[in-house]
């Protein structure tokens, strides 16, 4: 395959597209999209020499709370209005597909596009977490797997279960995943980036509260906090 460059196509294949192309899938929330859904993907592109990167914008995730969620048509519309790469697609497969496991997403994906060669794109976080997963040996078996290094997971993700799990597969240059098939998998050493859809998720929530308390109030006196006054604080991964 020679190298690809940008293409004018912003659109998923339809299903049978026979094209060989090195497509590179990103599945997640995307809750909100944020800079660091972009690094990673450009990163790809450049590293793995990718053709395109499929974002997956997942109905919902199960390993994750639905409160907070915004609905999967405003997710994939705020991720279209901030990708300008053309490279980089926007998809609702999963909803399409019928599927929120992301072994059977693979699995479907590969039957549809017979000629396409995957390699599923995440952070160390996950690869820490994918024990977790609904079959999640089945990924790795399914498609190639690309894993981005993530600060502060890095360690704890090589040294998981999944790591040790794949041991004998993983190759120490990242374009060697394409000259084996499944399970093949490489750890990425790039840029970390600070982005986190958590951390923008607390703080559009600390805007909301502050906004709500405009529009004529008078200050409230300072008093000390009694327990249960400050609100509750919820976690939840990218």
């Amino acid at each position: 395959m020679g190298r690809p460059g940008p293409e004018s196509v912003q659109t998923i294949p339809s299903f049978g597209d026979r094209r060989r192309r090195r497509i590179g899938i990103l599945g997640g929330s995307f809750n909100p999209v944020h800079g660091g859904h972009l690094h990673i993907s450009r990163e790809a592109l450049k590293r793995l020499k990718l053709h395109q990167v499929w974002w997956l914008v997942s109905p919902q995730n199960p390993l994750k709370s639905t409160e907070g969620m915004v609905p999967v048509r405003h997710r994939v519309a705020t991720a279209r209005a901030c990708v300008n790469d053309p490279r980089i697609l926007i998809a609702d497969l999963e909803q399409s597909l019928g599927t929120i496991r992301t072994a059977l997403t693979l699995r479907n994906l590969c039957q549809h596009y017979p000629n396409m060669h995957f390699v599923w794109l995440m952070g160390a976080d996950n690869l820490a977490e994918i024990p977790r997963w609904w079959r999640w040996t089945t990924i790795f078996h399914t498609v190639r797997v690309a894993v981005f290094d993530r600060n502060p997971y890095s360690y704890g993700a090589l040294a998981g279960g999944a790591a040790h799990r794949f041991a004998q597969v993983r190759v120490r240059r990242p374009l060697s995943i394409w000259f084996r098939t499944p399970p093949s998998w490489a750890y990425l050493a790039i840029r970390r980036h600070p982005a986190s859809a958590t951390v923008l998720r607390t703080k559009n929530g600390a805007v909301k509260a502050a906004k709500s308390t405009e529009g004529g109030q008078h200050p409230r006196k300072k008093h000390s906090a009694r327990p249960g006054e400050n609100g509750r604080h919820y976690s939840h991964h990218t």
